[in-house]
């Protein structure tokens, strides 16, 4: 059975993400230990966190940190009415450039839910 696009990114994230922490000083330490501390609950809950680096990261067109943080909405329980929410929000801040990742996007929501597969 071929891998999903998600088990493709999740594999080379790790890869890429163990690479970087072999030649990692400690201002790039630090760095990847705000960026998950971040995310944790506080005052706002960790789902409505990750919704937001979602929101960002759409509007940034950066697809990696797009499927990071769908990957991460789904560990956290989103529901397919609180991710089209969000997504709504990126869109209307981002405009019509960002479509092409909604779409993506979305696609690896379907993927995760394991309603479609994914191309091959």
């Amino acid at each position: 059975m071929a891998a999903s696009g998600i088990d493709r990114f999740r594999a080379e994230r790790e890869k890429l993400n163990e690479t970087v922490m072999k030649y990692a000083g400690r201002e790039i330490k630090r760095f990847y230990s705000i960026d998950a501390q971040v995310y944790q609950d506080g005052a706002l809950p960790a789902k409505t966190k990750e919704l937001l680096g979602l929101v960002a990261s759409l509007v940034l067109r950066c697809d990696d940190c797009i499927s990071y943080h769908i990957i991460q909405c789904h560990k956290d329980n989103v529901s397919d009415e609180e991710l089209e929410e969000a997504l709504a929000i990126g869109l209307v801040v981002g405009g019509s450039i960002t479509i092409p990742h909604l779409r993506r996007a979305l696609q690896s929501w379907d993927e995760l839910k394991g309603t479609v597969k994914s191309p091959s």
